[in-house]
């Protein structure tokens, strides 16, 4: 960046020290008020948050000088009030201070040689991953809000996973209300150490329950409990990163462990099964299953999924069942559940990255990356850039182990493309063949969708469209550099949420064309809890550890959460306890489709398209609405067994495996049919026309009025059996019809129509998806 420009007053007091700054990252923090009332422009002065770099290999004098350092960066030390503009100056957390500027004072301050980047400071609230301001359960009118305020209160989620690190503060029991009444269900942790948060905890393992259902080898089980419920937990932060109150989605639900997946086996389903038949009888109201099979062993049929059964009989007694898409994206029919009675859950990003940065060394291309390790101790020097997979190998393009033999990588910021071994281990590699970071590069399968791990090394995860720019770079140089600085956390990253490129998608063939997965939540560096410390320094003296983990597996209890608010406000409100398909109602057809800029939902595996209905669903989970829907849709279990019918119509036997009883079919429907909140249709030609019907229930306000709005897929009209439903009490029922037919010409087989009908009141907006099959 060349000689760095310090302010006079800093010069005086130390000049050889100024001269040696060189500037490397800063965060995002709270929004203050306006302070100066003369001199400045008032409506212009606020707290900004200031990154500069850090000086090179130093460790600074000491705070004095190190706030010294910082005011050289201000136009002068206080405001026409005589109150000081610099607020805090961050040594640890960020490198960096937050002063009171007006923006001109800040653009000023961009020509500063050591200056990075300057955000206006924002105003946060309560939040768990940052997923509650996302999902707008913390706003005044959300989730959370004084009226809606039972946290999940009363409900029970039963975690099939990994097991649970109960010593972690996320499952304290601080605040929580007395157990149920009549909860027996076993403990067998350490020393039999339940408590009024975590109040079940087996395990099962090839027909043995005795293993205790602890999660010190794993994580994974741990991390997603405190998605669904984790209690509040103060200075959350990832090696420093992303720093706040954490929580779960319903913090005062109470959580039972079936610990059914093990570090030397995997997740049998035997074992899975086992443990949701002994979570029917422990009486757990959700289910919550964050696991998936992949190709090829991916279902293709109903029956092929034995988890359908289990989760069809937990339906049957009003437990509701929450499990994952998969992680098989971007490609088509990749889902690992698609039961209609299983809520499917894909995975979205935020608008929060962890940011680290990626310069080469002509200095005018910057590539910005993640990694949740950043060391304070950072300069800014340019390394020799390796790229040992150049020449073809598949073992040295993805760095793995031994392949960096032979090869000179010390002192190097070596190119290794993502896949094959978890990234964490492929940097673990570089740092012992004395590589001095990493630059970790998407194919194109992964897109724009990076991770925020916490390295071993310095490193960059960088874009597939970021990855060929810098191959090109490498390729054209014949002595390349390059560099990495780390920026902290950053808010306000657009577009978000996208759809993560990982996530599974539709369609789900055997399912009769019921749309799947049904909707998204948070699924992209999730901050939750974690059993062990992590980075490349890790303590086993701390205990209040947290990290970033994504997949559909960290979008699914997002969901299981939500479901927990749902159910606890109907109870406490002493109202009628939804059925399993009127809550999974709620949550389809109050989704977002849109992202917070108000544009289709981004597919993050492509340069420039949305994602459509077989991808993310109905779209981003809303919490704040599902509470209040207005209508919902409801099955029957009758209905369900039609549906059965339908699919296995030469074959009882199967039906019978679902019902448990000696079911005969007399009725049949297709799936079109099924009074689902989504509607799947089929027109195979030009002539075809369809007309289904759907029912809803009024759960909203006792009189209200709807009118119909609808979008048309491509080719196809739409007509209604009416255009508006009077409802004059609760629980009312109303029936229509939706009749498709062909508008024009048949695109061809194999091309997918999308649009959607909404019923709209003056205080609800019921909208159902709509997938054409061609």
């Amino acid at each position: 960046m060349g000689e760095f420009k310090c302010g006079f007053a800093s010069f005086l007091v130390n000049l050889a020290f100024c001269l040696s700054f060189n500037i490397v990252l800063l965060v995002h923090s709270q929004l203050l008020p306006i302070v100066s009332d003369r001199g400045e422009n008032t409506s212009q002065i606020q707290t900004y948050i200031v990154h500069v770099l850090k000086p090179k290999g130093s460790k600074f004098l000491g705070a004095e000088d190190l706030q010294k350092w910082h005011k050289s960066f201000l136009p002068n030390n206080t405001l026409d009030t005589g109150e000081p503009r610099l607020l805090y100056s961050y040594k640890e957390a960020i490198s960096g201070f937050a002063a009171k500027l007006t923006p001109e004072e800040v653009r000023g301050m961009e020509k500063m040689n050591g200056f990075l980047r300057a955000n206006p400071s924002k105003r946060l609230q309560v939040q768990t991953t940052y997923t509650h301001k996302l999902l707008n359960l913390s706003t005044l009118f959300g989730a959370w809000s004084t009226s809606n305020s039972f946290y999940g209160e009363g409900i029970i989620i039963g975690v099939i996973d990994t097991g649970i690190h109960l010593p972690h503060p996320s499952f304290a029991d601080i605040g929580m209300p007395p157990l149920p009444r009549g909860w027996n269900a076993s403990c067998n942790l350490p020393r039999g150490s339940c408590n009024g948060k975590v109040i079940g905890a087996q395990s099962f393992k090839k027909g043995n329950t005795s293993n205790p259902p602890t999660d010190i080898d794993q994580g994974h089980g741990t991390h997603v409990a405190g998605i669904a419920a984790g209690n509040f937990v103060d200075n959350a932060d990832v090696l420093r990163l992303a720093s706040g109150r954490a929580s779960g989605m319903a913090p005062k639900a109470y959580i039972s462990v079936y610990k059914v997946c093990w570090e030397d086996i995997g997740c049998d389903v035997d074992d899975i099964i086992a443990g949701i038949d002994q979570a029917i009888l422990d009486g757990v109201h959700i289910l919550q299953m964050s696991f998936g099979a992949d190709p090829p062993d991916l279902p293709t049929s109903l029956d092929e999924d034995e988890l359908a059964f289990a989760t069809y009989s937990a339906m049957q007694k009003g437990i509701f069942s929450c499990t994952t898409a998969g992680n098989n994206g971007p490609d088509r029919e990749t889902l690992s559940h698609a039961a209609p009675w299983d809520m499917v859950v894909g995975a979205t990003t935020t608008d929060r990255r962890i940011r680290t940065t990626v310069t080469l060394g002509d200095g005018k291309q910057i590539f910005h990356g993640e990694s949740a390790y950043q060391p304070n101790t950072i300069t800014n020097q340019f390394f020799p850039l390796a790229f040992p997979g150049s020449n073809g190998q598949w073992d040295q393009l993805f760095c793995l182990n031994n392949s960096l033999n032979g090869f000179n990588v010390k002192g190097k910021i070596v190119m290794c493309e993502v896949g094959e071994i978890d990234d964490i281990e492929k940097g673990g590699f570089v740092r012992n063949a004395g590589g001095a970071g990493m630059i970790l590069m998407n194919d194109d399968i992964s897109g724009y969708t990076t991770s925020s791990d916490a390295h071993h090394l310095p490193v960059s995860h960088v874009s597939y469209k970021d990855a060929m720019q810098i191959k090109n770079y490498f390729m054209s140089n014949s002595t390349p550099t390059a560099k990495i600085t780390f920026g902290g956390t950053i808010f306000g990253i657009r577009p978000a949420p996208a759809l993560a490129s990982f996530s599974s998608r539709g369609p789900a063939k055997y399912n009769r064309h019921i749309v799947k997965p049904d909707v998204t939540a948070p699924g992209v560096n999730i901050l939750s809890a974690w059993p062990v410390d992590v980075g490349p320094f890790p303590s086993s003296l701390k205990k209040n550890t947290f990290n970033f983990v994504s997949g559909t597996s960290m979008a699914a209890p997002h969901v299981s959460g939500i479901v927990a608010l749902i159910m606890s406000k109907l109870k406490n409100d002493n109202k009628r306890i939804w059925s399993t398909s009127e809550i999974q109602s709620a949550l389809i057809t109050t989704a977002n489709a849109f992202d917070l800029d108000g544009k289709p939902i981004f597919d993050e595996a492509t340069l420039n398209d949305s994602a459509n209905i077989l991808q993310r669903g109905a779209g981003q989970v809303n919490a704040t609405n599902a509470m209040d829907p207005g209508l919902v849709y409801n099955i029957e279990q009758d209905d369900y067994v039609a549906y059965l019918c339908g699919i296995y119509s030469n074959n009882s036997t199967i039906v019978q495996s679902f019902t448990q009883d000696n079911t005969q079919c007399t009725r049949s429907i297709s799936g079109k049919r099924l009074n689902y909140p989504s509607i799947g249709i089929r027109m195979r030609s030009r002539s075809s026309r369809t007309t289904i019907m759907r029912t809803v229930t009024n759960v909203g306000d006792a009189r209200e009025i709807y009118n119909v709005t609808w979008i048309e897929p491509p080719f196809v009209k739409i007509y209604f059996s009416q255009y508006k439903l009077s409802f004059t009490r609760l629980e009312q029922q109303i029936s229509y019809n939706i009749t498709f037919t062909m508008n024009g010409s048949h695109p061809g087989f194999g091309v997918i129509g999308q649009g959607q009908l909404s019923w709209v009141s003056n205080k609800h907006t019921v909208t159902s998806p709509i997938y054409i099959a061609f």
